[in-house]
């Protein structure tokens, strides 16, 4: 049996280094995930282009990973823009059709998560972490690691997901909605409320 665990990182560097940190545990990249958003207050999210060299930037970030990023690619998130993913979870969330746009919104993040064991009320909180420019990085390993792998990405500084969601109810926000706009404040840097 496998169990999914998911870590939301404010910086690419912490992502990378928890993807590094799995990948030496032996966890096989075909079982890592990556969805990386670039939202900052200087990026107007409707100028592709834009928004394409970032996702450029970002997949240089994440290139060196040894394989496990060789389908890196930039997909349209609808409510989201342009985000860079890799893995399994993008492939769950656009379903056959290669190269499509993910189902939706990020809605289809919400629905792959779930599919794979996230309870939906995390799901949500990923979701809107990613919109907000943050980078998820998931998971499958086998049940008797689930424990070590989650402290892997305690340790590579992932967000205490509690807090962040405490955070974003306070503010007024009740769940993953793509056309919400996002506060300016998240725009020019997430909080940093690590674990």
């Amino acid at each position: 049996m496998t169990t999914t665990i998911s870590g939301l990182f404010d910086t690419h560097a912490d992502a990378t280094a928890a993807v590094r940190d799995l990948q030496a545990f032996g966890i096989p990249h075909d079982d890592i995930s990556v969805v990386a958003s670039n939202v900052d207050a200087d990026t107007d999210s409707s100028d592709v282009a834009v928004d394409a060299s970032a996702g450029a930037g970002l997949g240089a970030a994440f290139g060196g990973l040894g394989g496990l990023l060789a389908g890196l690619g930039i997909v349209a998130i609808p409510g989201v823009g342009p985000v860079v993913a890799a893995g399994w979870l993008i492939a769950t969330a656009a379903g056959a059709a290669a190269g499509a746009v993910v189902g939706g919104a990020a809605g289809g993040i919400v629905g792959a998560l779930t599919d794979s064991g996230v309870p939906e009320r995390d799901a949500h909180v990923y979701a809107e972490g990613v919109r907000r420019g943050g980078t998820l990085v998931t998971a499958r390993v086998a049940d008797d690691k689930s424990e070590l792998a989650r402290g892997i990405l305690h340790n590579a500084r992932a967000v205490d997901l509690e807090r962040r969601r405490t955070d974003y109810e306070t503010a007024g926000w009740t769940g993953f909605d793509p056309d919400v706009p996002i506060p300016r404040r998240d725009r020019a840097g997430l909080n940093n409320d690590l674990v």
